[in-house]
């Protein structure tokens, strides 16, 4: 599985670039809203630090529109995933695109028919949003394991983008159903290091290693 970075802050960024854990990084328009400054300036220096797919969402509304922004945000870096959110009318545009080559990762996924959709069209990813599911009592995880199914089914190479993980768990569960990619954020990734019995296995080692009064391990 490979473990997303869901921020625009170039800071966490390189904090985290160092564990070998950053697989690419995911922003949208809301993330980058966060970070003010140059937009652009912000998005080149992310994708000069990661070494791996950077999704950059589109922000026009009209088809045309979103066709020539969606080829302008392309040329920005090597690395450069398109995110486009699933609509209708939007669909000539995916096609068109995954023709000319242009790595898309279809955004706003709710539903097994929406994914199956753009995998047809060749796509690189699609992101199903879990915890938004889990915002109206429904078990968001459901369609992560419905879209690993259709993708082994009918041998698409599109890859499941988990978005939207709020919690552990819904990271726990994306593992064992298999999805391609998680996209965490900074908070929750730092979530995944504490375990107690870790810590009491650690403390316990360091009192009993203190015991024996050496300086160092063959001394």
């Amino acid at each position: 599985m490979k473990f997303f970075l869901d921020t625009a802050n170039i800071e966490l960024i390189k904090e985290w670039i160092p564990t070998g854990l950053v697989d690419g990084v995911t922003t949208n328009p809301s993330l980058i809203a966060k970070e003010g400054g140059n937009i652009k300036d912000i998005l080149l220096e992310i994708c000069k630090i990661v070494d791996g797919d950077v999704s950059i969402e589109v922000v026009e509304k009209s088809p045309e529109k979103v066709y020539e922004q969606a080829k302008q945000i392309s040329n920005l870096a090597k690395n450069v995933i398109v995110k486009i959110p699933f609509a209708k009318e939007y669909l000539p545009v995916i096609s068109k695109l995954s023709k000319e080559g242009i790595k898309l990762n279809i955004t706003l996924i709710f539903s097994l028919t929406q994914a199956l959709l753009v995998s047809k069209l060749g796509v690189a990813y699609v992101s199903p949003f879990i915890g938004r599911w889990d915002d109206i009592d429904i078990d968001g995880m459901d369609l992560v394991k419905n879209l690993v199914t259709m993708k082994k089914n009918y041998n698409f190479k599109t890859e499941i983008l988990a978005a939207s993980i709020r919690n552990v768990i819904h990271l726990q569960k994306c593992i064992l159903y298999g999805a391609d990619v998680a996209t965490i954020p900074p908070k929750l990734l730092d979530k995944l290091f504490n375990h107690p019995l870790t810590l009491q296995g650690i403390e316990k080692f360091d009192n009993d290693w203190k015991k024996l009064a050496k300086t160092d391990l063959f001394n």
